[in-house]
């Protein structure tokens, strides 16, 4: 508590400071910076930097190395949302492409931490995953009213929060034995969004920012210079929610927040200006062929789409029943949060992608998916994974039986209201049961399911025990 208070004290210091030192405005210059000194909302948030990233950067330095690259990512992006914050009070609301032009800078930092986790696996990717995920939060920032596409600013942290939570888990994992400054920096990022950033959007900004109606001109989009002999380039990619493509879950129209981002992201821009391949173009009828490729072709080549060959992604409510997840690859951003306990979710042939589920439904069924993550709340019948390779299921709510059959590498975790579920396997291997610990602070508890056993034949029958491994 006293702790607390000293930073409090440091930051109104260091305000008072800076007033001075302009002569009644701060750093940022002009009204701006002495609104900033003033204002209770970005004092608030000024402590909230203070305290909590604060945090996690002295335990992010402890480590260094890239965990320190992609600590100060996010030291840079609350720094930046703070000033973005302050011209938002003195800014006139733009439209939806000005409002992209605005949120720009924080966009970049973003997709710098999107870029950390490509590439050859770092020992930190899990690290790196949590931060790059969790920095979606700040998106609440565009939240525009209802209509625009986006859950409330409140309930917009909390969901991107339980996306990164998915690799936060992961680190107190592996790290709970090894090394407790892992575990630190881990606990420290999730404060910083819950309670952090959510209490702080809650008590400030609960229905989104409020833009000023006498200020200054809003920011427009840059115009698009004209180009002969191709399309303009795409638009800058929403990044904010998601560095992935993002698809419409239905075929209705979409208008506000939700047309922008499926502009944004629909790809036409990228692909209109391909040209039909003829056979006087085709490599093995050219009379120029060569076996040196020049330096541009390279380029060209390396910078062109690819054209996946797996089936075409689907995510729909069928009959009204039934929600389709198939064949989404790469996706962190799918959410189903209009369901009930009569339709059920079938997820299929999906790769590299994470699904909530946010309210109760009858059963979810996930097959023939490989490292795909599942975070469901509450399920009437069961919970079922067949075919899958590098499985999570995350149970958040109750689900009375879960079963994993001819599946390698499923990690379950499972609530304290889901710990009388009835866990059924067949035929499957590398599976562990993550449970929550004693007191509300404890570490997840790790128990690994046999996957072998021993069949001996006692007294007129086979008697079946699994076998078990010891570490030494």
């Amino acid at each position: 508590m006293e702790e607390k208070l000293i930073q409090r004290l440091e930051s109104a210091v260091a305000r008072l400071e800076a007033v001075a030192a302009g002569g009644g405005a701060a750093a940022t210059g002009g009204n701006g910076g002495s609104m900033a000194s003033s204002d209770p909302s970005i004092i608030a948030y000024e402590d909230l930097i203070s305290e909590y990233v604060g945090r996690l950067t002295a335990a992010a330095d402890k480590i260094g190395g890239q965990l320190s690259d992609v600590t100060n990512l996010v030291a840079q992006a609350f720094t930046v949302q703070k000033d973005l914050l302050v011209k938002i009070k003195q800014t006139k609301k733009p439209d939806m492409a000005g409002l992209v032009e605005f949120v720009k800078p924080l966009n970049e930092i973003i997709m710098k931490a999107g870029k950390m986790t490509e590439g050859r696996r770092s020992d930190f990717f899990n690290h790196l995953k949590a931060v790059a995920d969790s920095l979606g939060a700040l998106g609440w920032i565009m939240y525009t009213g209802k209509g625009c596409g986006m859950s409330m600013p409140t309930a917009h942290v909390e969901d991107i929060w339980q996306m990164a939570e998915f690799y936060t888990n992961k680190v107190l994992v592996e790290f709970r034995n090894k090394d407790p400054t892992h575990v630190e920096w881990a606990k420290a990022l999730k404060e910083l969004y819950v309670p952090g950033l959510r209490d702080y959007v809650k008590c400030h900004y609960p229905l989104g920012p409020v833009w000023s109606t006498t200020g200054t001109a809003s920011v427009s989009a840059p115009p698009q210079a004209p180009r002969s002999g191709g399309p303009a380039p795409p638009p800058p990619p929403a990044s904010l929610f998601t560095s992935e493509s993002v698809q419409p879950s239905s075929s209705r129209p979409k208008d506000g927040m939700s047309a922008v981002f499926q502009e944004l992201n629909s790809g036409k821009s990228v692909t209109s200006g391909l040209r039909k391949v003829t056979d006087d173009m085709k490599t093995k009828n050219r009379a120029d062929r060569t076996g040196v490729v020049p330096v541009l072709e390279k380029e060209d080549r390396a910078s062109a789409p690819v054209i996946s060959k797996t089936l075409p992604p689907k995510f729909e409510l069928q009959m009204g029943r039934k929600w389709a997840v198939e064949n989404q690859i790469g996706r962190k951003d799918l959410v189903i949060n209009e369901c009930d306990s009569k339709q059920s979710v079938y997820v299929y042939g999906c790769k590299y992608s994470v699904l909530q589920v946010q309210g109760k439904v009858n059963n979810i069924t996930i097959d023939k998916c490989t490292k795909t993550g599942i975070v469901f709340k509450d399920v009437v019948a069961a919970c079922e994974v067949v075919n899958c390779n590098s499985i999570e299921v995350q149970c958040q709510g109750s689900a009375p039986t879960i079963s994993v059959d001819n599946t390698s590498g499923c990690q379950l975790y499972l609530s304290k209201d889901s710990l009388e579920a009835s866990v059924t396997t067949a035929k499957s291997s590398e599976m562990n049961v993550f449970v929550p610990g004693a007191n509300p602070d404890d570490d997840w508890v790790q128990h690994s399911l046999p996957q072998q056993y021993i069949h001996e034949y006692k007294d007129g029958q086979f008697v079946t025990s699994p076998v078990l491994h010891s570490a030494g």
